[in-house]
């Protein structure tokens, strides 16, 4: 997640025993070509899966307002390409042939960035107000842009409305799905200084009575954090509604002072209160010894260290096969949630790594 995503164990708690600690896997829509497009990316991906002891497969079936499913929200057009070339629904062939091999499935969704994307159908529905913006003047769409992405404002009514409806979508079209992952649940932590549209400031006004507003007054921060975790509940409540069952969970960003101070999400709390069933901390880091103080710090923030899994940054870790393997040794002796890996792209990037997940060593 540019900031975003987390991942998984590689080596056994008890050598002598094969005990393996438990592991997930993000599959990204950024990959080329990704696993969803034929029947031999959903193919492969299970075999990868198989060889590697995942447990659960964290898919990404919606990406900067692109749906890899039947949508009126998203821009489903990748999906109707991929439902022409195999002839059935991909996503659903996924859970199923996952399922055959005691896989679960977590649809995996980035909610407020649209990165790049300035066709993506919420901007031609709504136009630039419901983007998250600064007080700097914005003359032209590229204006908005921070750390090249475009946000959604977390405090616009709309927007929680279009990410409701979209959360609606994909759980009426796969009730054999086995949990939903939020990412991108938050406000940029890049210069994090937003929040400052036309709705949100209007609505802060009006709910606080405050008419000038200090960017640094704890009132203005609690107001924006709350704001991510109203979001959050609101498409709990949607999905709740439709499945009681499911499992949900976030990405958290990490440093814990990153997340709480900059990005206004407060990850730890809605672990703690119960609202999420577990977080996967986005713990990317290349130095093992760095990596280690993540996970500690995630520790001493959650009364029950099993809700957060842990992610593992096979992004920065390419040519570092040593310190992958020494990660994902730290991750299961951690004895936290799963251990996650960011992401299957680039494992199969990486004869190093793709080696050391499937051996375990």
């Amino acid at each position: 997640m540019f900031s975003i995503l987390c991942l998984f164990p590689i080596f056994s708690i008890h050598a002598e025993s094969e005990v393996f600690a438990t592991r997930g896997l993000f599959v990204s829509m950024i990959q080329d070509p990704q696993a969803l497009s034929s029947r031999d990316g959903v193919s492969e991906l299970i075999n990868f899966s198989k060889k590697a002891r995942i447990k659960t497969l964290f898919v990404q079936i919606y990406r900067a307002n692109q749906a890899w499913f039947s949508s009126q929200v998203g821009d489903s057009s990748r999906y109707e390409a991929a439902l022409k070339e195999i002839g059935e629904d991909p996503f659903q062939l996924l859970i199923k042939e996952a399922h055959k091999q005691g896989i679960e499935v977590h649809a995996w969704l980035n909610l407020l960035s649209l990165a790049q994307n300035k066709n993506a159908p919420m901007l031609q529905k709504y136009g630039s107000e419901i983007l998250t913006k600064n007080l700097k003047d914005k003359k032209t769409l590229e204006d908005y842009k921070i750390d090249s992405q475009y946000f959604l404002e977390p405090g616009d009514p709309r927007v929680g409305e279009e990410l409701s409806n979209l959360v609606g979508e994909i759980l009426e079209a796969y009730p054999d799905l086995d949990g939903i992952q939020f990412d991108y649940i938050r406000y940029p932590d890049k210069d994090p200084h937003y929040g400052f549209t036309k709705m949100n400031v209007e609505r802060f006004k009006k709910a606080t009575g405050i008419q000038i507003i200090e960017e640094k007054s704890a009132v203005w921060q609690n107001w924006k954090r709350a704001q991510v975790t109203e979001l959050l509940e609101l498409l709990i409540k949607k999905t709740k509604s439709i499945r009681p069952d499911l499992k949900v969970s976030t990405t958290g960003c990490m440093s814990y002072s990153r997340a709480y101070h900059e990005a206004f999400q407060d990850w730890p709390g809605w672990v703690n209160s119960g609202l999420i069933d577990f977080v996967t901390i986005m713990s990317y880091k290349r130095d093992p010894a760095e990596f280690q103080k993540q996970i500690e710090d995630a520790r001493s923030r959650v009364s029950d260290f099993g809700k957060v899994n842990i992610g593992i940054g096979a992004y920065e870790l390419l040519n570092l096969s040593q310190d992958f393997t020494k990660q994902s040794e730290l991750c299961e002796q951690a004895r936290g949630g799963d251990c996650v890996i960011f992401h299957y792209g680039n494992l199969l990037e990486s004869t190093a790594l793709k080696r050391a997940v499937y051996s375990g060593h």
